[in-house]
């Protein structure tokens, strides 16, 4: 299992199983790593059409990339996401889910993950509940020709047990956070987009 590293970035306005996907993909990469100078770029030249909620959100991190550099959202994705000691913003589910890191959430996960035939890399340090590893399954069981576990109804699953209690909780971290200048509206897109998924999966 590996982390999205997409080389198309669009906005949601596409096919909409196509546009979940690779917005799930670009989340993933954007709370991966600081992104580069050419990933900043593509997102700040990629079409965005319509004037809905993620449209709006997505033009906030369209602006952001337009007007940042590399260096400067490294530099902010070390002092919120890495630090020295602990982290200013924990991106993995287990301390929002359980108060600790390598609790009882994480067991759960990995044994769903094994049950869809899914694991970590060995290259990968991350746990599998960072936030974009969670991200990058979600993607996948989008946009697999797998249709045994890329379904609505596993999607709903493992959205509804490993992202939706906690995901809110930790955008509104990042975007309280004042270090956070880039950050902050990727944060408000991650959020608006999950509300989406939340509505659209209580409907489903």
């Amino acid at each position: 299992m590996t982390t999205a590293q997409p080389l198309k970035f669009e906005a949601p306005d596409q096919g909409e199983e196509t546009a979940r996907a690779d917005l799930y993909g670009v989340l993933a990469s954007l709370f991966y790593a600081p992104p580069s100078q050419h990933m900043l770029e593509t997102i700040a030249a990629a079409p965005n059409e319509g004037d809905g909620v993620l449209q709006q959100a997505w033009g906030e991190v369209s602006a952001a990339c337009a007007s940042a550099s590399a260096e400067q959202v490294r530099d902010e994705y070390d002092s919120l996401f890495i630090g020295v000691g602990k982290p200013e913003i924990i991106l993995y589910g287990s301390y929002y889910l359980a108060g600790f890191m390598m609790e009882k959430p994480l067991a759960a996960l990995r044994t769903d993950l094994a049950r869809l035939g899914l694991e970590r890399e060995q290259h990968v340090s991350e746990s599998e509940d960072h936030i974009a590893t969670l991200c990058e399954v979600m993607r996948y069981l989008i946009a697999s020709d797998d249709v045994t576990h890329a379904n609505l109804v596993t999607q709903k699953q493992f959205f509804g047990q490993h992202l939706q209690p906690w995901v809110s909780q930790l955008c509104d971290a990042i975007e309280a956070n004042p270090q956070a200048v880039f950050y902050a509206p990727v944060a408000r897109l991650a959020k608006a987009f999950f509300e989406v998924e939340m509505q659209a999966f209580d409907m489903a």
